[in-house]
């Protein structure tokens, strides 16, 4: 079974606090589009190096999901993009509309 977004990370750092849940939540909800969008204006326009900054960016927000495995898709992703390489791309777009589709329904 493939991993899936979760809230665990986020219930655990805001303990009872409801209204810092919530924070947490709007925060990723804005931030987590216009980072995508601005991967894929990268991506589009292969600026790799720039690709890979926005990647770095992104990656830290699995982690915050429960998405350990694919932080590691993002590690290698990133890596290979400073090395002018994109063979994990497919990998973690996948992973982003996974997230997108996540995002939506919190």
């Amino acid at each position: 079974m493939t991993e899936q977004p979760n809230l665990e990370y986020i219930n655990q750092l805001s303990g009872d606090d409801m209204d810092f849940k919530q924070q947490f939540i709007t925060i990723l909800k804005e931030e987590f589009p216009l980072e995508k969008e601005v991967y894929y204006d990268h991506v589009e326009n292969a600026r790799l190096k720039q690709t890979a900054d926005i990647v770095h960016k992104i990656k830290h927000k699995f982690n915050i999901l429960g998405l350990h495995n694919s932080y590691e898709v993002a590690v290698r992703y990133e890596k290979e993009l400073l090395e002018g390489r994109t063979h994990s791309e497919t990998e973690f777009k996948s992973i982003l509309k996974k997230v997108e589709t996540y995002l939506d329904i919190i």
